[in-house]
């Protein structure tokens, strides 16, 4: 197992508190994301224990990352706070765990001994309110299927993501005239005008 916490003081404890469970063997203790990422890659934990909130690159980031390991480890998240947003993306990145720090200690080693049995853990709360948008979303992705092409659901997803129309051409490899006539048939199938409305709307549809 490895630990990651950006605050030192977090971070000695938690590794004191597992001293006390010879089940766990913490490997390393990490300060950073980016360290967090090389001691993985290097030792091969069959546990990551992330802080969600790190200067530089957070948890969420260091998960995505993982995504390219095979296979990649098991991956608990502790956190101050967790919206809907962030539970739903980590959800996605294969996260198995999800700890808040007001939380008691002996949950912690409840959540850790489950996911390292194969299982997941979840608050349930943050859980209950992202599974329901989870689902809405999906229920909206199918609605938006039905009137959108699949190249121009692409071409929403990119907006949604920051793309110029002429970064959307090349990545697609076609025209930039070609894109705005995209744009233009979706504004007119969606019934807006605007590129920032295109964008809350993808986000609502779970499109970025």
């Amino acid at each position: 197992m490895i630990l990651v916490d950006d605050h030192p003081l977090v971070l000695n404890g938690l590794y004191h508190l597992l001293q006390e469970y010879p089940e766990f063997e913490v490997l390393e203790r990490c300060l950073s994301g980016s360290d967090a990422l090389e001691a993985t890659k290097r030792l091969h934990p069959d546990i990551l224990v992330l802080d969600l909130l790190m200067p530089g690159m957070d948890g969420l980031e260091v998960a995505r990352s993982l995504q390219r390991e095979a296979p990649p480890p098991n991956i608990v998240l502790l956190t101050a706070a967790l919206n809907e947003d962030q539970l739903i993306e980590a959800l996605k990145l294969g996260v198995r765990g999800f700890v808040l720090k007001e939380m008691a200690t002996k949950l912690l080693v409840e959540c850790l001994r489950r996911v390292n049995a194969g299982g997941q853990w979840l608050e349930k709360d943050s859980a209950g309110r992202a599974m329901a948008k989870l689902v809405r979303q999906e229920a909206k992705s199918r609605e938006i299927a039905n009137i959108l092409t699949p190249r121009e659901i692409e071409v929403v997803g990119m907006v949604a993501k920051g793309f110029s129309n002429r970064e959307i051409g090349s990545h697609l490899c076609i025209a930039e005239g070609t894109v705005k006539i995209h744009l233009h048939n979706i504004y007119e199938k969606l019934k807006i005008n605007r590129r920032a409305e295109l964008v809350r709307l993808a986000e609502e549809y779970g499109l970025t």
